[in-house]
């Protein structure tokens, strides 16, 4: 076969054999078909489903209290065992204050800038841990150094309800 014989071949476009587009329409008749019966069987069986006297809600056992600690795959409070929370590294901070200021106030800022805080001198600071406040405190300077000495430490209850 020449290249002029296949250039024949080749259908002007928008040109189609017709058994090829009967084809393609059958192709899709059939898909549609095959979509319609499959929507059709889905819709049956959950009428079914919902008809059905035979079909029942799962029925759980109660869970019993009196499994031991061991077998429900836990430790009771008695056998906690704190070395394995030891190790865990936590953050610590203290906070003298806080502010709220615009970014164009933010933006003037240069070295000598006051900024005021939230709290009165000789006011507490807040001793956070991993951004929790667990504690209030005064600074302390010993051998050079920055410290906190810890004046009033927030009951466990308190934390969880400041948490919510």
């Amino acid at each position: 076969m020449s290249a002029e014989d296949e250039i024949d071949e080749v259908a002007e476009p928008g040109e189609q054999d017709e058994s090829e587009s009967e084809a393609n329409l059958d192709d899709w008749g059939a898909a549609m078909a095959e979509q319609a019966d499959a929507e059709a069987e889905a819709e049956s069986e959950s009428d079914s489903e919902k008809q059905d006297p035979s079909m029942q809600a799962a029925q759980f056992d109660q869970f019993d209290e009196t499994i031991g600690a061991s077998e429900a795959g836990t430790s009771s409070a008695d056998d906690v065992n704190l070395e394995i929370i030891l190790d865990i590294p936590i953050t610590i901070a203290m906070e003298i204050g806080r502010t709220q200021i615009n970014i164009r106030n933010l933006l003037q800022l240069n070295q000598g800038s006051v900024v005021e805080l939230d709290r009165l001198a000789g006011e507490p600071m807040d001793v956070l841990v991993n951004s929790t406040l667990i504690a209030h405190g005064e600074v302390v300077v010993v051998n050079d150094k920055f410290g906190i000495r810890l004046t009033d430490v927030i009951s466990p209850a308190e934390r969880v309800k400041r948490l919510r």
